[in-house]
């Protein structure tokens, strides 16, 4: 049904435009033309509300098709989205086993406002054992040259070295100092470079948990570093 029954307008059956009508029903024994007029409008009334009651239905099919019609998109389109974040879930975990180094969290702590000190591995070993370490290795000097072994690709392996009792035995390289460098003895280290060194050596002797009862007391000149 195209026409929407419920904007027609019902027609003058008077007129002379519905006269064959109106003779019609004379012929079939109505009793005057003004009986026909109301027949034939109580007719097209008929007529009518049976073509509304089509015309809702017609509209609630609709509706329902429509209904489903939509239905079926979201669950199509519900469907699509799931298997693109699964593909894109699928492609974020490929990306993480390929360079999983990009992914690695990023620290929230705050960034150190004090430079990091590295001395030689023979200094730390030194103070991890509490033993008399020279003010020398956090000296700027000291910590270019340790630098300079940091960044080295030269493995240091191990030397023989002889041992208090006068014995024989191999130690890694690391235990011990470069004999070749020139150590300047605490007494003999400027104002300068006790100024600069002691500070971090101290800072370093706290990292490596000395006790509170072990003082640090050095100077420049010539007097003799104790603990």
């Amino acid at each position: 049904m195209l026409d929407n029954p419920n904007e027609a307008v019902l027609p003058d059956f008077t007129t002379g435009e519905h006269r064959e009508e109106r003779a019609r029903l004379l012929a079939d024994g109505v009793a005057n033309e003004d009986l026909a007029a109301h027949l034939l409008a109580a007719l097209w009334t008929m007529s009518n509300n049976a073509a509304k009651a089509a015309w809702a239905e017609q509209a609630e099919r609709a509706a329902r098709v429509a209904e489903d019609t939509q239905h079926l998109a979201d669950e199509q389109e519900q469907e699509r989205q799931a298997a693109l974040e699964e593909e894109q879930e699928a492609a974020r975990k490929e990306e993480h086993k390929k360079n999983k180094a990009k992914f690695v969290p990023v620290a929230t702590a705050k960034v150190p406002t004090v430079p990091v000190v590295i001395p030689l591995h023979y200094a730390v070993r030194k103070l991890k054992a509490g033993d008399y370490c020279e003010l020398y290795y956090f000296t700027n000097k000291g910590l270019r040259e340790a630098r300079k072994n940091l960044v080295s690709s030269e493995p240091q392996g191990m030397i023989l070295m002889s041992t208090e009792d006068g014995q024989q035995m191999w130690i890694n390289a690391d235990k011990t100092r470069n004999t070749k460098s020139v150590i300047t003895k605490d007494e003999n280290l400027s104002w300068e470079q006790f100024n600069k060194a002691a500070p971090r050596m101290i800072n370093a002797m706290k990292q490596h948990e000395w006790p509170k009862d072990r003082r640090f007391r050095t100077t420049a000149g010539d007097t003799r570093s104790t603990y």
